[in-house]
């Protein structure tokens, strides 16, 4: 009886040390080490990718974001703020209380079918909006014009990039809102465009968030 309990008292005192080390290693020295080496090394992916503008930071460069004007009276969806670069549509993150474009609990795609009538329709008015937004004097924008990534969500609805193609037939609207050179504008994208990750993954891109804040400063210049 008492070599029992004299076990039984060292196998618990074996399993309750056991669970300290591990509980110190797992969850303490681990972390710590992880922490140190990703602020080390990595700190600003490890911080979110932050974007800071006016020492304040503004946004993510891996999570896109709305540029609408204030909402109206009696609007349901804002118009977006034609002054600035628009990112992609973001029709997945859908429209319910918890859940709206760029402000969200939950992410993903609209798991529409390539034939859905819902999906052509969200197609096609984008379509049309794109080529009435960005067609001013002296510059009108075809439907043949539009790429695809300025009427499709991505998988997320996330995307806070768009192709240069684009960025590029919204540089005559954004010269024509702002009263700058088309030139000026065009250089503008043509520096914010990253070309492919290590030269063959992905295609290029322009950060829409980092493109404006780049055109606020240059507004700011003139």
């Amino acid at each position: 009886m008492n070599n029992s309990v004299t076990n039984t008292a060292r196998l618990l005192g074996a399993g309750l040390r056991a669970l300290l080390v591990l509980t110190l290693v797992t969850g303490v020295i681990y972390p710590l080490a992880v922490t140190g080496i990703a602020q080390g090394l990595f700190a600003g992916k490890a911080n979110g990718s932050e974007i800071k503008a006016d020492g304040k930071v503004v946004g993510s460069s891996l999570i896109g974001q709305s540029y609408d004007l204030p909402l109206k009276k009696g609007q349901e969806t804002p118009a977006s703020d034609l002054k600035w670069f628009q990112g992609r549509p973001a029709n997945g993150l859908g429209t319910n209380s918890v859940n709206t474009r760029y402000k969200l609990i939950l992410s993903g795609a609209t798991n529409l079918a390539a034939d859905s009538k819902v999906l052509i329709k969200q197609v096609e008015d984008a379509k049309a909006a794109v080529v009435k937004d960005n067609s001013v004097n002296g510059y009108t924008v075809k439907p043949s014009d539009v790429p695809a990534d300025a009427v499709t969500s991505s998988g997320s609805g996330l995307d806070p990039d768009i192709s240069p193609q684009y960025a590029a037939i919204q540089v005559h609207r954004i010269a024509a809102r702002n009263g700058l050179p088309v030139a000026q504008v065009r250089k503008l994208v043509d520096e914010q465009t990253r070309g492919r990750t290590l030269g063959f993954i992905g295609e290029p891109r322009v950060n829409v968030l980092e493109l404006n804040i780049a055109l606020k400063n240059l507004l700011a210049k003139n």
